[in-house]
């Protein structure tokens, strides 16, 4: 679907991470979802507002829309319904993981 980024490598240099183009409707319509994530109270929209902060717009919304494509992939493989743990959860989960790491460096 064009959403996963490019892993051309040679010699162990990365010569490209782009993301190949392509004219997909399953892309362009999880492209979309993910740009309406921004005004979104959920665990999702809290990561895509996340990653605005540290990258460009443009790739912040192909990385919600791989994460979309990934999470339905497995809600259909698996046969489970989303429920989804809030931007609260989201946030207290990802300070906690800031703070884990800090202590391990320090």
């Amino acid at each position: 679907m064009g959403l996963c980024p490019g892993t051309k490598i040679t010699g162990g240099k990365v010569m490209s991470g782009k993301t190949r183009p392509t004219a997909n409707r399953a892309a362009q319509a999880l492209r979309l979802a993910a740009a309406a994530l921004r005004t979104s109270q959920s665990a999702l929209g809290a990561y895509y507002r996340r990653l605005c902060a540290r990258m460009d717009k443009a790739k912040a919304v192909t990385a919600a829309a791989h994460k979309l494509a990934r999470l339905i992939y497995s809600l259909l493989s698996k046969g489970q319904e989303y429920t989804d743990q809030g931007q609260a959860y989201y946030e207290e989960r990802y300070r906690q993981r800031v703070l884990h790491n800090l202590r391990r460096k320090a």
